[in-house]
């Protein structure tokens, strides 16, 4: 694990920078876990615009004449009829439909671009290739060519106008070359915006010796730096599973919930057998949903949840969030269909807690949004 050029760059030498307190392995890279207090990043990331380092997300590029037929045989959302310029959340699958890897994949018109975590390139890479065999289909790891930030938050666009990066409204998913006259002085770069609708959130590719002078001036425009802490906070309370913590190898596609990432008109693909027999006999018996915890009580993942004195799953994500005198902790983890009704009262260790639905109800957001969030 080696640090993204990012870190790289907030080095010792470097001054009138705010560099991290602390930094640690995530996603497969070495990042920076906080600059300051995680609730005033998380805080950014809600109500203002936070900026975060992705260079713990890599990049491969599959050129060639039959790279949409080929890669519409390989995951599991449609990749034949995707326009030029948007992007889907996709699984690869083994045979027996277990999750190998989620990932991104944008049509770049002459390529396709897939996008996963670090951690997870190296078995994409070794699957995708083990399935090339009479395809005209070229495939390049460019993660080291590009890196890329992170902005979320109401005044994300806000602020990239302001340092010279054009941004006009997006679509979700949505992938631009915008016109530049950049503060940053970079000379190309690519925008995305974020899959979620209702949070405001971008990508900046580029390339990694612009990433340092690029954050410099969107701090200097009114973002606030924020740490992997602050972004598993986000990523936990709007209910994102993240591949090697919430979705296993073990895990079928409909267990997971993200609908988001299958079609089931698309034809066949690896895997889709089991997916299609799970669609058309009858639901998993596991579901993943949300669970608002009452107490101060330690949670962990992997802690076991029981309604009626019967283990019924258990939790794989954990933040606490603190609410005056009060201490309440959303979880992520998988529970029995049948018991995992929004509503149902259930035990998490000794602790009490209410299965509420994904994503976060309104109510629930409510109560993150006022919270002040650490993470467990």
């Amino acid at each position: 694990m080696v640090p993204t050029p990012l870190q790289d760059a907030l080095g010792p030498q470097t001054v009138n920078v705010a560099r991290p307190r602390d930094v640690s392995g995530y996603r497969g890279a070495i990042t920076a876990t906080r600059f300051a207090d995680p609730q005033q990043e998380f805080s950014a990331l809600l109500n203002g615009c936070g900026i975060y380092d992705l260079g713990f997300r890599a990049r491969i590029s599959l050129s060639g004449g039959d790279r949409v037929r080929w890669m519409n045989g390989m995951v599991t959302n449609n990749i034949r009829d995707l326009a030029v310029g948007h992007g889907v959340y996709a699984f690869l699958l083994n045979p027996q439909g277990r999750i190998l890897g989620d990932m991104q994949v944008y049509n770049r018109g002459e390529s396709l671009l897939v996008e996963t975590d670090r951690s997870q390139v190296e078995k994409v890479i070794a699957t995708f290739d083990h399935f090339i065999i009479m395809d005209d289909v070229e495939l390049v790891n460019i993660s080291e060519n590009q890196t890329a930030l992170g902005l979320a938050g109401p005044r994300s666009r806000e602020l990239l106008n302001a340092v010279g990066i054009a941004v006009p409204e997006m679509e979700p998913s949505q992938v631009m070359t915008p016109q530049c006259a950049c503060e940053c002085d970079c000379l190309e770069c690519t925008v995305i915006r974020g899959e979620d609708a209702p949070r405001e959130s971008y990508e900046i590719w580029l390339d990694p010796k612009d990433v340092y002078k690029t954050w410099q001036a969107l701090i200097s425009a009114g973002a606030t730096p924020v740490g992997s802490e602050a972004l598993e906070m986000q990523r936990i309370t709007a209910g994102i599973p993240l591949y090697g913590t919430d979705i296993r190898e073990r895990d079928l596609p409909q267990e997971t919930e993200q609908m988001r990432a299958l079609n089931f008109n698309k034809g066949c693909y690896v895997g889709q057998e089991i997916v299609e027999r799970i669609r058309s006999r009858g639901n998993v018996h596991r579901k993943f949903t949300g669970f608002l915890i009452e107490g101060a009580a330690e949670i962990s993942a992997g802690a076991k949840i029981v309604a009626a004195e019967k283990e019924v799953g258990e939790i794989t994500s954990v933040a606490a969030l603190r609410t005056g005198p009060d201490e309440r902790r959303i979880a992520l983890g998988y529970i029995r269909r049948e018991v995992g009704i929004p509503g149902r009262q259930v035990t998490i260790g000794t602790s009490s807690a209410t299965v509420i639905q994904l994503p976060l109800e309104s109510s629930a957001s409510r109560l993150v949004d006022d919270a002040v969030l650490h993470k467990v």
